[in-house]
């Protein structure tokens, strides 16, 4: 299983102020950004590159660059917008597609209620969603990416429960799959343990 888990001793020590309930909304949202711009830099190693050549003080060099427009970024509404300022400090050329997905009362599954992506086909995209608990709505997300073009698309989050890593490797096979942190297990209410509450509420102070 293609899982990838962000083993960084600043990872940790972000994680755990995370985790901290008594961690202030301000300075969730700086954290927030720092683990998210981390693991923006492990998700993007494969992106592409394309040959430039440049003088140096000393000589003519042939260097590299990433390649134009190469990188999309895709949150799910509206928790996985705080991780999308690192993929944009990063990445000059990035694209950024949003999808909304709420739960749907009668079927309990997630539905898109908005979508607005920009062209997929041939680039590196990357859905952003900051907790993997059920892995629903991350399924869900994946299948509308691909629909629209995405070929491969990675998945992002900042923490993971088993129970959703298992849910995208069945609905999507193959799936890398970024985290910061894979938790234990999901509570009766499909929060993650330990996890860290509701990623939105804490961001947004709600």
């Amino acid at each position: 299983m293609p899982l990838h888990v962000l083993e960084h001793p600043l990872a940790a020590h972000i994680i755990t102020h995370l985790r901290d309930k008594t961690t202030k909304p301000a300075t969730f949202r700086t954290l927030a950004y720092q683990i998210s711009l981390l693991l923006a830099i492990e998700a993007t190693a494969e992106i592409e590159t394309e040959p430039k050549d440049i003088d140096t003080p000393l000589e003519r060099v042939s260097g590299r660059i990433l390649a134009h427009e190469s990188l999309v970024v895709v949150p799910i509404l509206r928790a996985g917008l705080g991780m999308v300022q690192p993929f944009t400090d990063l990445f000059p050329d990035v694209s950024v597609g949003y999808v909304g997905l709420e739960r749907d009362h009668e079927t309990a599954r997630p539905r898109s209620y908005y979508c607005k992506l920009p062209p997929l086909a041939g680039r590196h995209v990357v859905v952003v969603d900051p907790m993997l608990a059920t892995g629903g709505s991350a399924v869900a997300a994946l299948t509308v990416v691909k629909q629209a073009g995405a070929v491969d698309p990675v998945l992002v989050s900042i923490v993971s429960a088993p129970e959703g890593v298992a849910e995208v490797e069945k609905h999507h096979p193959g799936t890398v799959i970024h985290t910061a942190a894979l938790d234990r297990e999901l509570n009766a209410r499909k929060y993650i343990l330990p996890g860290l509450g509701d990623f939105g509420d804490r961001l947004y102070g709600t």
